[in-house]
């Protein structure tokens, strides 16, 4: 039974985003199916549109990769962020990330 405890306490603690693969927002969107399914972290400042509404993180080149769920990466609008979190791509649902941590680098000038 303690075994048992101590494996779930291991399996708890996984997930911490150390086997993030760190990728620029412009890898993601010149190659996205090369990562479709990876855990990767990268940065950008987070936008956003109303209608419909969504969010994305975007670079300087206006590389951009929407990210869910847009309760966790809202109250970021307009700040520099460094994301970790799934990543999924589709020709019909574009490029997607789905957070597993988002952090303030800056506010955005």
């Amino acid at each position: 039974m303690f075994a048992g405890f101590c494996l779930l306490g291991l399996t708890a603690c996984g997930g911490n985003g150390d086997a993030a693969t760190e990728v620029t927002l412009s890898v993601l969107a010149a190659n996205p199916a090369a990562h479709d399914g990876a855990l990767v972290a990268t940065e950008g400042v987070v936008r956003h549109f109303d209608d419909p509404l969504h969010y994305w993180i975007e670079d300087e080149d206006l590389n951009r990769v929407e990210v869910f769920p847009r309760e966790e990466i809202a109250p970021h609008l307009g700040d520099m962020v460094r994301v970790i979190g799934n990543f999924e791509y589709s020709v019909t649902e574009g490029r997607r990330l789905t957070l597993e941590s988002v952090d303030p680098l800056n506010a955005a000038d």
